[in-house]
């Protein structure tokens, strides 16, 4: 008798980085949506407490498959040489519910979270846009730099840190031919064409008038209505997007506070899907920032991109 691991594949983290490029993981997102997703349908997620950290579970249904993330969320792991957030993923099909593979979470969320912010940056940025600002040294922030080398011509990176050893580290991880990289200063802010906070900060990063009006700022950080990288000034003169309205004003301290201070209205707040379906216009007259807090739909279009590309 065959047991159920018979059937699964496994798709470590070398082959995930072998079938989903920064690129086709960008393109399968956008596509969700264009095809006619509506990331409002997407199943909630739970976020629960223990000791020392989080156990988040997200599960998925989008198209031929389903899908369920179990991650986990240690804020003492990089003082342990391990990954703040790790996790696995389990691919089903959507109509039998067999499990069909089994994903090394960790390397997915390393894929999806930067590909998710180049959907959409790749509708609101400058079409000329070759200089970047990342807040943040960790994976996220070093694949941030691939993820806006996917859509734009990306030239000058500069990495804001607190550690200069792990900001240098960044610097060398980043590093390719023909991109200056470097260490940079909240003062980089203000030349910068897109912006990127990929940090745990609980207070604003910079302050709001540095940005320029051309500018895109995306803020990953966190999915805490507590802690926010970007000021409510900031929030105020800019065209503000997000993954949906729910998840934003339960889970999105950056917007959650921009609206307790009466900076931004919730009815100002754009989702994702009307941008990339051009439902809704980009104000190219002022900042673009796009706060996401990650969701299931997110993961599982991309690991289902996996799992196809390795039949293939």
């Amino acid at each position: 008798m065959s047991g159920i691991f018979d059937s699964i594949r496994l798709i470590d983290q070398a082959a995930l980085a072998e079938r989903v490029s920064m690129h086709s993981a960008i393109r399968a997102l956008q596509s969700a949506i264009r095809e006619g997703f509506d990331p409002d349908d997407d199943l909630p997620r739970s976020i629960v407490d223990v000791r020392h950290g989080q156990l988040l579970q997200m599960p998925a249904d989008l198209g031929g498959y389903t899908g369920q993330k179990f991650a986990t969320v240690a804020p003492g792991n990089p003082t342990r040489g391990l990954e703040r957030i790790q996790a696995i993923y389990v691919l089903l099909d959507a109509e039998t519910l067999s499990p069909l593979a089994l994903l090394d979470g960790t390397e997915l969320t390393s894929i999806r979270t930067p590909a998710v912010s180049a959907a959409v940056a790749d509708v609101v940025a400058t079409p000329d846009a070759s200089s970047l600002v990342v807040f943040g040294t960790g994976p996220q922030g070093v694949r941030h730099v691939e993820a806006m080398r996917a859509i734009r011509d990306i030239r000058r990176v500069r990495f804001i840190g607190r550690d200069a050893e792990k900001t240098q580290r960044a610097v060398e991880q980043a590093s390719a031919a023909g991109l200056e990289v470097a260490a940079g200063t909240v003062a980089d802010v203000a030349s910068a064409d897109i912006i990127v906070g990929a940090t745990t900060a609980q207070t604003p990063l910079f302050e709001p008038d540095l940005v320029a009006d051309h500018a895109t700022v995306i803020a990953i950080g966190s999915h805490e209505a507590d802690r926010r990288e970007l000021p409510a000034g900031l929030l105020a003169r800019s065209q503000v997007i997000v993954e949906t309205e729910r998840v934003a004003r339960t889970e999105a301290g950056d917007v959650i506070m921009a609206i307790e201070e009466a900076a931004v209205s919730p009815a100002a707040l754009v989702p994702m899907a009307r941008i990339i379906t051009g439902a809704t216009a980009v104000a190219a007259d002022r900042p673009r920032v796009f706060k996401t807090c990650g969701m299931g739909w997110e993961d599982l279009a991309v690991a289902q991109l996996a799992l196809e590309n390795a039949a293939a």
